[in-house]
């Protein structure tokens, strides 16, 4: 039987969903994208599903994402009010 790691996976902070307070957002580029699953692995708050679909909601814009994507398929985009 092989070893399974525990994964966080984002709750409710204290205050209510975290990524509220955002700057940037993540944008994945589906044509570029290769699906290699790299900006799942490396996202600290695990906004990211097999998918690459990035929850909005408890992502902190942090960028880890578009540094870590081999293919530069996440574009960090300035949050609009």
């Amino acid at each position: 039987m092989s070893e399974r790691l525990a994964i966080s996976k984002p709750v409710k902070a204290a205050c209510g969903k975290t990524g509220t307070w955002r700057t940037f957002r993540p944008v994945v580029d589906r044509e570029q994208c290769n699906a290699c699953g790299l900006c799942a692995m490396y996202c600290p708050d695990g906004c990211i599903d097999d998918d690459q679909n990035i929850d909005l909601e408890f992502c902190k814009g942090c960028g880890i994402c578009a540094n870590e994507c081999p293919k530069k398929a996440i574009e960090m985009v300035r949050e609009e009010d």
